[in-house]
C-alpha cells in the first residue's frame, strides 16, 4: 500500500531564482487510489502578482493581502507530504518552488518527485499535446473547476496518475505500478519504454 502527495503551485512567475514567489498550494494524499486527505491554502509571500498571472489564476493581489503567510503555509505543507513521494504534472516546475520555498524557512525538500507530464509523453506519445487540461480532455479525465488553481489541478493530476497507473498494468500486464515504477518510466526514452514494461510484466 503506497501513498503519494500529489502536489501543485499557483505562483507570480516562472521561476524562483527570478524571485518569483508561491501564491498558493494544493496537496491531495492519495492511497492506492483512494483520495485520502487534501491540503489547500492560498500564501502571502509578500511579492505582487502581475495582471496577466491574476488573469489566468483568477488569484489576486487583494486575496493574496488577507492570506496567511508563505512560511506558516509552507511549514503545514511539509508536515502534511511528510516523507511521501510526490507527484506532480511538470514536475521540475513544482519541484523548484517547492524546494526554494522550502530553503527559505529551513524546512527539508528530500522528497522524490514523479512528472505526470513526462510519463504521459511515453504512455501516449501519440496525444497532440501533453498539456494537463489537454490530456484530461482526451482521456475523459473529471474536471472539477477552473483550471490553474492549485486544488483544481491537482485533482486532476491525480486523475491523470491514477490513469496511467491504470493504462500501464493493463497494457503491458504490470502487477504493481507504483511511484518508483513510473519515475523509471518518465526517464526512459519513448521507443525503449514498452521493453522496460513488458520485463516488468507480473511483477
Amino acid at each position: 500500500m503506497q501513498t503519494v502527495a500529489i502536489l501543485d503551485f499557483e505562483t507570480t512567475g516562472l521561476s524562483p531564482t527570478q524571485g518569483d514567489r508561491a501564491t498558493e498550494i494544493a496537496v491531495v494524499l492519495l492511497r492506492d487510489g483512494q483520495i485520502v486527505d487534501r491540503y489547500q491554502s492560498l500564501m502571502n509571500a509578500g511579492r505582487r502578482i502581475p495582471s496577466d498571472v491574476a488573469n489566468l489564476t483568477g488569484i489576486t493581489n487583494e486575496m493574496i493581502a488577507s492570506a496567511p503567510s508563505v512560511s506558516k503555509v509552507m511549514r503545514e505543507a511539509a508536515k502534511f507530504v511528510g516523507k511521501h513521494p510526490v507527484v506532480a504534472h511538470n514536475a521540475g516546475f513544482d519541484r523548484r518552488f517547492w524546494q526554494a520555498e522550502l530553503a527559505l524557512i529551513g524546512e527539508a525538500s528530500d522528497q522524490s518527485f514523479a512528472c505526470t507530464m513526462l510519463a504521459s509523453r511515453r504512455i501516449y506519445p501519440h496525444a497532440q499535446s501533453h498539456r494537463l487540461s489537454n490530456l484530461a480532455e482526451m482521456l475523459r479525465l473529471p474536471k472539477t473547476g477552473r483550471a490553474h488553481r492549485a486544488m483544481v489541478d491537482a485533482e486532476m493530476t491525480t486523475h491523470l496518475w491514477c490513469r496511467l497507473q491504470y493504462d500501464i498494468a493493463q497494457t503491458y500486464g504490470v502487477g504493481r505500478v507504483d511511484h518508483d515504477l513510473i519515475s523509471r518510466v518518465q526517464v526512459t526514452s519513448k521507443e525503449k519504454v514498452p521493453a522496460l514494461l513488458r520485463s516488468l510484466a507480473g511483477g
